[in-house]
C-alpha cells in the first residue's frame, strides 16, 4: 500500500455509509497512518540503517525498523538527560569536567547516547556493559546513573579490585581522550572514541555542562589539561589486532590500507536502476560538496538513493552483500569498477558500504564529519576505522523501491 491506496481506501470507508463506531474508524485511520509513514518515513528519509562507525571488539548500534535514529527531537532530549546523568555522577564523585568528555565520547561511540537494551552478544546500556563479564546485572546496567558509575568507578570506589573504571586507571587524567576511554572499554580500535570529541563537546554545550571543570579529588586531576588528545593502541596488545582478535581474517589477501584500483568488470544484465553507474557518481560527488546532514549512520540509504532508489528494501549494509548473488560478490578483491558497492565489517551487526568513485576513492558518510558526504580514499575505511574490507559488488537492488 502506497499513499495513494491510503487515500482510496479511506475514500471507500466514507462511500459505504456502514454505520462503524467512531473508535474502529480510527483505529483504521491509525492503521493506514502506520503504513504511510512507514512507507514514506524509509523512502523519503531513507535511512536503511547503517552501523557504519562501529568498531571491531565492541557493539555497534542497530536500531531496527529499517530506519535509522538522528540526534533530533526526542532522541535529542534522551541524549541530553544521559549526558546530565552521566557529569552528575562524574562530578558526585569528585572527577573532573574531563571525565565527563570521556564518558560522553564514551557513550556516544558505543551507543549514541542512548540507553538501548540490545547490542553485540549481551551487551546493553549506555556504555554497551555486558553482565557475564561482571559489569552488573541487566537492570542495573539498564539503570543510566549505575552505568556511569561502573563506567567511572568500576565494582568498587574503594578498591581496584573487580571490574576497573575510569578513576582506577593510573594517569588517566594525563592520557588522551581516547585513551583512557580505550582504558576501561578494551576496544581493539581506541582511535575510534576520539572522533566522537566534537559530538560530545555539542551535546555539553546543549546540556550546560561544565567540561571545564576541575575535580575534587585531590591530585587526581591536577594534570588533566596537559594530556595529548592523540588516541593510542593499547601497548598490551600486537601491532595486529586484526589477526589476534580475529584469526578468520587472518587469510585474507591485501593487507589494510593497501590501495583500491579502478576494474573494468561489466554488470550483470540482471543490474537495473533508476541512475546509471556515471550518475550515481555525480549524485554522490555533488551531495559531498553540497549535501547537508542527512546521513548519520545512514550509508546502506546513502548509496541506494545514489542510484535512483527511495530505499533499499535491505536493513543492513552487510546483508545486502551477503544477499547478493554468487556471481555478483567479488570477496576481497580490490579493484572495483567505478560504481561499484564497496563493503565492510565494522565488528558491528550493520556493517558499512559506499560508492566508489574511482581512481581509488569513495563517496562515504560519517568518515570526516558525522552525517555528511565526503570523498574520502578508499582504504580510509580500514585505517581510519580498522574495518575489515569484505569484497564489491554491483549496485544490485532487488528489493530496492
Amino acid at each position: 500500500m502506497d499513499g495513494r491506496d491510503a487515500v482510496r481506501t479511506l475514500g471507500r470507508f466514507a462511500g459505504t455509509g456502514l454505520k462503524i463506531k467512531a473508535t474502529a474508524i480510527a483505529s483504521v485511520v491509525f492503521v493506514i497512518f502506520l503504513v504511510v509513514v512507514g512507507i514514506f518515513g524509509a523512502g523519503t528519509a531513507g535511512k536503511a540503517l547503517a552501523d557504519s562507525c562501529g568498531e571491531r571488539g565492541t557493539p555497534g548500534v542497530d536500531y531496527g525498523g529499517g530506519t535509522a535514529q538522528q540526534p533530533t527531537g526526542n532522541i535529542r532530549k534522551n541524549q541530553i538527560a544521559n549526558a546530565k546523568i552521566i557529569d552528575k555522577v562524574a562530578d558526585g564523585g569528585g572527577l573532573s569536567g574531563r571525565a565527563t568528555l570521556i564518558g560522553l565520547m564514551t557513550a556516544l561511540q558505543e551507543s549514541t547516547l542512548l540507553n538501548i537494551d540490545y547490542g553485540h552478544l549481551d551487551s546493553i546500556g549506555l556504555f554497551q556493559q555486558r553482565p557475564s563479564q561482571g559489569w552488573g546485572t541487566e537492570t542495573q546496567i539498564m539503570q543510566p546513573k549505575y552505568a556511569a558509575g561502573m563506567f567511572f568507578f568500576g565494582a568498587s570506589r574503594d578498591t581496584t579490585a573487580g571490574i576497573h573504571g575510569l578513576a582506577d586507571i593510573q594517569g588517566w587524567e594525563a592520557m588522551g581522550l581516547g585513551q583512557a576511554a580505550q582504558e576501561v572499554q578494551r576496544s581493539a580500535y581506541p582511535e575510534l572514541y576520539d572522533g566522537q570529541e566534537d559530538a560530545a563537546r555539542k551535546i555539553a554545550a546543549e546540556a550546560g555542562l561544565d567540561l571545564d571543570r576541575p575535580g575534587k579529588g585531590g591530585d587526581a586531576d591536577e594534570d588533566q589539561g596537559s594530556g595529548d588528545d592523540t588516541a593510542t593502541m593499547n601497548p598490551d596488545q600486537d601491532d595486529a589486532p586484526d589477526a589476534k582478535c580475529y584469526p578468520e581474517d587472518a587469510d585474507r589477501p591485501g593487507k589494510p590500507g593497501d590501495a583500491f584500483h579502478d576494474g573494468d568488470a561489466p554488470w550483470p544484465a540482471t543490474v537495473k536502476n533508476p541512475r546509471s553507474a556515471a550518475d550515481a557518481i555525480a549524485w554522490a560527488e555533488k551531495e559531498a560538496k553540497t549535501g547537508g546532514k542527512d546521513w548519520y549512520r545512514a550509508c546502506l540509504a546513502f548509496v541506494a538513493r545514489a542510484y535512483g532508489w527511495s530505499f533499499s528494501g535491505v536493513p543492513y549494509a552487510i546483508d545486502h552483500y551477503r544477499e547478493m548473488p554468487a556471481d555478483m560478490k567479488h570477496d576481497k578483491d580490490r579493484n572495483p569498477p567505478p560504481g561499484a558497492l564497496m563493503y565492510w565489517e565494522t565488528g558491528g551487526r550493520a556493517g558499512h558500504v559506499a560508492v566508489y568513485l574511482g581512481d581509488g576513492k569513495i563517496a562515504s558518510n560519517d568518515i570526516v564529519r558525522p552525517g555528511y558526504i565526503d570523498v574520502v580514499p578508499a582504504t580510509d575505511i580500514e585505517t581510519k576505522w580498522g574495518s575489515t574490507y569484505v569484497g564489491w559488488a554491483p549496485p544490485y537492488f532487488p528489493k530496492g523501491g
